[in-house]
């Protein structure tokens, strides 16, 4: 076992825990900044892990029968294969460019960062519009479930990331629904998203199977003692920490 690499695992957790997000968001990053790990087999890895991570929580929301299975086939029909075809531009990437693609990868995953962080800025208002609103139920919109799958897969196949805060903060607006249930949702859609593209991942050679249990070993009971600190530490303070962190990262990736 690696400790420090579990440990990494073991911080995400309960960043997790604590604020229903991070994922991908941190463990990316840590891993090309800490660990040295190049950004595709980064990208790859994280797939995998978030696929397995989030296989508890979509359990325990379709448990709880906070699942919108409508919300989840219309994105999964977009979805999937815009997974697909995230991975498969990687590989498109390493065949054409195979001494720059670490950089072409590294940037565009610095892009990724600086628009997640601005999504979690409109991300925040919208949850506090909402908090005042409280609108009446509306029926999904197909074409706008599943181009929001199409568009959102192919960013997560691309760059891992997206997941979990791009996929809420659009549904956010176009689906104002109980929150619980767009959580649950969401993570069950993320279930499958990364899964498919994690796969696809590993079998291009882009995925450290070693890493990822070590990683799972540090971010399992990190998730859980994370969910119970979620009502003692102040969830803004937080999310203004890995903002703050999303955006020096994307910076970093950017101009490196």
């Amino acid at each position: 076992m690696d400790l420090e690499v579990s440990l990494g695992g073991f911080v995400v957790g309960l960043l997790i825990g604590m604020t229903g997000m991070g994922g991908g968001l941190v463990m990316t990053p840590m891993m090309i900044f800490l660990f040295g790990v190049a950004p595709t087999v980064a990208v790859g890895t994280d797939l995998l892990y978030a696929s397995i991570t989030k296989l508890f929580g979509g359990w325990q929301h379709w448990r709880q029968k906070t699942v919108d299975w409508q919300v989840v086939k219309l994105l999964s029909i977009g979805s999937l294969p815009g997974a697909l075809l995230g991975s498969m531009a990687i590989l498109y990437l390493q065949t054409l460019y195979i001494e720059s693609v670490e950089g072409i990868v590294g940037r565009l995953l610095g892009l990724t960062y600086l628009l997640i962080a601005a999504v979690m800025i409109v991300r925040m208002f919208r949850t506090g519009k909402r908090e005042q609103e409280a609108p009446e139920p509306i029926k999904p919109d197909k074409r706008k479930m599943i181009a929001l799958g199409l568009v959102g897969g192919f960013i997560v196949g691309l760059t891992s990331v997206g997941s979990g805060t791009l996929f809420m903060a659009v549904l956010l607006m176009i689906y104002p629904v109980a929150a619980s249930r767009l959580v649950g949702t969401d993570i069950v859609q993320a279930v499958l998203v990364t899964g498919v593209a994690g796969i696809a991942h590993f079998a291009i050679g882009n995925v450290n199977l070693t890493m990822v249990g070590n990683l799972l070993i540090g971010s399992i009971p990190g998730i859980l003692i994370g969910s119970r600190m979620s009502l003692k530490i102040p969830e803004l303070a937080v999310r203004s920490c890995l903002f703050l962190m999303i955006c020096l990262s994307g910076l970093k990736m950017l101009f490196k």
